[in-house]
């Protein structure tokens, strides 16, 4: 921790933010109390000092570390913001402090929340204990009184209480064995014993082995996805200028990587990506810098076409003419991404014109969301879909190839059997749910008994504190259960919602359809009743038909709804 302190010890740009979560550390900090193994820490002794970062948000004594942690970060990194009560920075780039509770009573670790900050029993951030400047007894009398005030104490109890807490205390002393790296040990072969270390586990994926070769061999590349990253993250602010911010996805390096290779290489499996990139021979063993040189050139070309802000952002203008309005209504980020990679290749390689591409990228976005066609084998299926475009001659062959995918995905059979189907389902992040919302968005539905209209109170720059659209049952749940019907899977089918302002939602409660509905119709025109029930896909005299008919024939009007919204794209 005091090598930590001065910058003595710091981070090589190989390794990630701060990614556990507080349970993780809890779990260390238990093992460490109960004298279990928590593994050891690998260090290089650092040669090259201008590629580190140091541990923690404050400024060191020392400002480049002689020594770099390779294996053994997120250990470290909690060790150091609990003994030292200091704040670091998680994997959105934001500070976080982690709180571990302790309850010395039965030695039981926990992570703070706000009933454990008034429960006596535990001590709600034992960061206390190292960073209060109070004497170690000085601390256990003061617990032990603040206890005592709200129960009574045996002298058993305070034995082992101040026992528990001087086990607790003694934390500090916990040792760790260590490994150094000579420093004559390269950069390539530091990277090389990260992942090999690290490819044993499950923390790490291949797109964050392709961006340990981006610190070792291509720096620029990685400093570049880390900004766009932290800049997605945060809403911008007056006069910050223009920003990767948007309401779709908070978008990580390796997302961004993934979209790169794609548009680069015509590939998906990350993992054959990291082999060639790695230029070494599968004969000889040796590197071939001159050919891996070239292959970062055009990774680094492709890369730049991704971060492109105007690429980016144009991008999510043509998710939203095809009915999106957000992330709430994005089921898939696989499909976002490899749909933004279609839309970079035609719009850099095949040149086509925004108004054509924009249209094209919308239908191709809606068909693979509402298939789920990247949701069982994303990288085998973004192959293949890639390889009929690779050897494409021009635009015009671009957008029939294109078209000709979305059809065999959307067949006549898919229309009329498989998604009256897929909408017999409970799940509230259903693609052919977000299909449906799309649909009533390209289609200008008004919310259900109200003249506003759907797409305007489903703008993600709205953000009261109570949403203004509920999804309401059109068949209460209270009155169904009332009839018998108790599944929740049953009363909660896709069917059964409606998109309503929530006011409405509240006055309806839990009366039945025929109840509620002649005073709700009153307030309406017959056209502007006819033209509701249409795009809400309102059975006729549905208020009174039973509930397993209502559904199906629902489903079945929601199924050609969809159709009629991805037509008039």
């Amino acid at each position: 921790m005091h090598y930590i302190d001065l910058g003595d010890i710091g981070l090589p740009d190989i390794q990630r933010p701060f990614v556990w979560p507080t349970t993780k550390v809890r779990d260390l900090f238990d093992s460490m109390y109960r004298g279990f193994p928590v593994g050891y820490l690998v260090f290089w002794s650092n040669g090259q000092i201008n590629k580190a970062r140091h541990i923690g948000l404050e400024e060191k004594g020392h400002s480049f570390p002689s020594l770099l942690i390779v294996d053994g970060q997120q250990r470290l990194t909690s060790l150091y913001s609990v003994f030292r009560g200091k704040p670091v920075l998680d994997e959105n780039y934001q500070p976080r402090r982690l709180k571990i509770a302790f309850r010395p009573r039965d030695g039981r670790f926990e992570v703070s929340d706000a009933a454990i900050e008034k429960d006596p029993e535990f001590i709600p951030d034992i960061s206390v204990l190292w960073t209060s400047g109070k004497a170690h007894w000085g601390l256990v009398n003061d617990f032990l009184k603040k206890l005592e005030a709200k129960t009574p104490l045996t002298e058993e109890d305070r034995n082992k209480i101040a026992h528990n807490l001087d086990r607790l205390f003694d934390l500090e002393k916990y040792p760790f064995t260590t490994l150094e790296i000579a420093p004559t040990v390269s950069e390539e072969q530091v990277a090389d014993i990260f992942v090999r270390i690290n490819s044993q586990g499950v923390n790490l994926n291949q797109g964050d082995f392709i961006l340990i070769l981006h610190s070792v061999f291509a720096e620029d590349l990685r400093v570049d996805l880390e900004k766009f990253n932290r800049a997605s993250h945060k809403v911008p602010q007056p006069g910050d200028g223009p920003s990767p911010f948007n309401h779709f996805i908070k978008v990580q390096p390796d997302q961004l990587l993934r979209v790169a290779v794609a548009v680069g290489f015509y590939r998906a499996r990350l993992h054959s990506v990291y082999q060639i990139l790695r230029s070494k021979d599968p004969i000889t063993g040796k590197f071939l810098p001159e050919q891996q040189t070239e292959l970062f050139n055009t990774l680094r070309e492709a890369q730049s076409k991704v971060l492109n802000l105007s690429h980016w952002h144009h991008f999510f203008t043509a998710l939203v003419g095809a009915g999106f309005r957000g992330s709430q209504m994005v089921s898939s980020q696989n499909a976002l991404l490899y749909s933004y990679a279609f839309y970079l290749i035609g719009k850099t390689r095949f040149k086509l014109p925004s108004h054509d591409l924009d249209r094209l990228i919308g239908r191709w976005f809606f068909a693979v969301t509402l298939s789920g066609r990247y949701t069982a084998m994303p990288e085998s299926t973004m192959e293949s879909d890639l390889s009929l475009i690779k050897e494409l001659p021009d635009a015009e062959a671009f957008v029939t190839t294109i078209n000709r995918v979305i059809q065999d995905i959307l067949t006549p059979d898919f229309w009329t059997i498989t998604l009256p189907n897929l909408l017999e389902s409970s799940s509230p992040r259903s693609p052919a749910l977000y299909a449906y919302y799309a649909s009533q968005n390209l289609l200008k539905a008004p919310v259900l008994f109200s003249k506003k209209s759907i797409a305007d109170l489903l703008d993600p720059i709205l953000a009261p504190k109570k949403k203004p659209l509920d999804k309401h049952h059109l068949f209460p749940r209270g009155w169904l259960e009332e009839q018998g019907i108790t599944d929740l899977k049953q009363i909660n089918q896709v069917a059964n919602f409606a998109l309503l302002e929530w006011p409405e939602n509240i006055q309806i409660g839990k009366r039945p359809p025929h109840d509620y509905l002649p005073e709700i119709r009153a307030r309406f025109t017959s056209d502007e009743w006819e033209r509701m029930c249409r795009l809400h896909v309102l059975p006729e005299g549905w208020e009174h038909l039973p509930y397993d008919e209502f559904l199906r024939q629902r489903r079945r009007l929601m199924a050609e709804i969809i159709r009629q919204g991805f037509s008039s794209l």
